[in-house]
């Protein structure tokens, strides 16, 4: 049996590094940007067609979805959010690879949430190479404004990240982090 070649497209949905400026792999950022513009040029004083349409740039949502105006995202398909979820002004999630959002999370404004990242190697930046990650957050995060998660990260729940920290590691439940890289400073009792 031949071997068969992957495209571009199905080397990013595997995990493995790809080309980010393949036409499939482009095609993705391309709807992403028309459904943001779409969202922005939405009324907000009519709440349910502003929900609608951050509804549909999501794959999905639960109840009562709260997200402000500036936001973008890469793809919005593979970005998955709980109940009660609000996203502040100037929130942007580059969601290549899934992000997974639990109920009760807030991301504060100018916050950043990405998946992709490139190779330190220069010469494989020049080919436009790139790779994807998850992202995920649990139950009752709030993240604070201008704050990063990197790609492959995992926060557990009742977790507040300070604002303008850069998440570079898993982060447990219960806890506040901050800094860069962001560290554990406190622990919190668990919720329930």
């Amino acid at each position: 049996m031949a071997d068969v070649e992957m495209t571009e497209l199905q080397k990013l949905e595997a995990g493995l590094e790809y080309h980010y400026d393949d036409p499939e792999v482009a095609a993705r950022k391309t709807q992403a940007v028309t459904a943001c513009a779409r969202l922005a040029a939405t009324d907000q004083n009519d709440a349910e067609a502003y929900e609608a349409a951050a509804r549909a740039i999501l794959g999905s949502a639960g109840t009562h979805l709260d997200i402000q105006p500036g936001f973008h995202c890469d793809y919005g398909k593979n970005i998955h959010v709980g109940d009660e979820f609000t996203a502040n002004y100037n929130v942007t999630i580059l969601d290549i690879a899934p992000v997974t959002i639990g109920d009760h999370c807030m991301l504060g404004p100018g916050t950043l949430i990405t998946t992709v990242g490139h190779p330190v190697d220069g010469a494989r930046r020049r080919g436009h190479v790139a790779f994807a990650k998850p992202v995920t957050l649990g139950d009752d995060v709030w993240v604070g404004g201008s704050a990063s998660i990197m790609p492959g990260i995992t926060i557990g729940s009742n977790v507040v990240v300070g604002a303008g920290a850069v998440v570079t590691h898993d982060v447990p439940s219960n806890c506040v982090v901050a800094g860069v890289p962001a560290r554990v400073i406190r622990q919190l009792e668990p919720e329930g």
